[in-house]
């Protein structure tokens, strides 16, 4: 019997595994962005187009903490990954922060007014930020430091990165958290609001404070998105730069098939695009002659289209009723 039908399958097999956990990671990090949208349209009607400028804000305060000021390996011992680890954790406290400003400064004062203002409102905030952070990006150049850089663990004959593992156990913690917090008090009082401002007001609750908390866990979930998208192998490879900001835009397809103001399609949607973009590009490229070089950047786009055009609130998108 000839081997080679055997080994012929045995690499198919591992092409597929490598291109799944590639899938499952991009799609972990759609998700992870498309929650951060979600978090903040459902507690102001507002879809905040500075996202990008938080993710990469983020990577900013990650390089600044672990690699110039060392903080808080200068004050611990042990593994230099649980130090990095903090490091992020605080790099996205300071990108909440950002988010808290913006949400006081920027957002609060336009409550009442056309949702089209305030959207364009954190367009200029992005377009701000960006550049701000941009330029000083390219007077230091910047690096991550990620600890487990490009490296790769095997899973029989496939190679997985460790980064994609770490961006899907990222976006499990986030979404494990964001369940977790709708259990609270805090939780509750945001679903209320979600779902009627008017009544959470009659009711009690601080809306302002909803509002803010919604737009600094946004900007930390945005921030967290960014540092794991800048990852090698991904394409800035564990340096900072404005690509973290660009690939923002890229979860606008995951948001709106998921739905904008659902947690759940959210993950659904970022998984579904993250799939879609990743298997396309791997198993369609013999064709790239006739779809054209860039078409894996289309197929989230395309995707999106036939979703809205069976579902034209996303998959699990609360549908509008308007009496007339």
């Amino acid at each position: 019997m000839s081997l080679l039908p055997v080994v012929l399958a045995a690499n198919a097999v591992d092409t597929f595994v490598q291109t799944f956990f590639r899938g499952a990671a991009l799609g972990s990090l759609y998700a992870l962005l498309a929650l951060s949208f979600v978090l903040v349209f459902k507690a102001s009607q507002t879809v905040n187009f500075a996202e990008g400028a938080m993710a990469l804000a983020g990577t900013w305060f990650l390089s600044m903490v672990f690699v110039d000021w060392d903080i808080p390996g200068r004050w611990l011992g042990g593994p230099t990954w649980i130090h990095w680890c903090l490091a992020v954790v605080l790099a996205a406290g300071m990108t909440a922060v950002i988010g808290l400003v913006v949400e006081r400064v920027a957002i609060r004062p336009l409550i009442g007014q056309p949702h089209f203002s305030m959207a364009m409102v954190t367009l200029g905030i992005e377009v701000v930020i960006t550049i701000v952070a941009v330029d000083a990006v390219h007077l230091t150049p910047r690096v991550l430091a990620v600890p487990w850089g490009a490296d790769t663990f095997k899973i029989g004959g496939a190679f997985v990165a460790w980064s994609y593992l770490a961006a899907m156990v990222m976006a499990g913690a986030a979404f494990l958290g964001t369940w977790r917090f709708f259990k609270t008090r805090a939780g509750v009082a945001m679903r209320a609001t979600a779902f009627d401002q008017e009544a959470a007001l009659a009711q009690g609750i601080n809306v302002g404070r909803v509002f803010a908390i919604a737009w600094g866990l946004g900007a930390a979930l945005a921030a967290l998105s960014g540092i794991f998208a800048s990852m090698a192998p991904w394409g800035p490879a564990g340096v900072v730069s404005r690509d973290g900001a660009f690939f923002v835009f890229r979860a606008l397809p995951a948001v709106v098939l998921g739905g904008l103001d659902s947690v759940v399609g959210a993950l659904v949607g970022g998984l579904i695009i993250g799939f879609a973009e990743v298997f396309a590009g791997q198993y369609l490229a013999d064709h790239a002659s006739l779809l054209g070089y860039g078409y894996q950047q289309v197929v989230p786009y395309v995707v999106m289209l036939i979703g809205l055009l069976i579902r034209p609130y996303g998959i699990f998108g609360t549908k509008e009723v308007r009496r007339v």
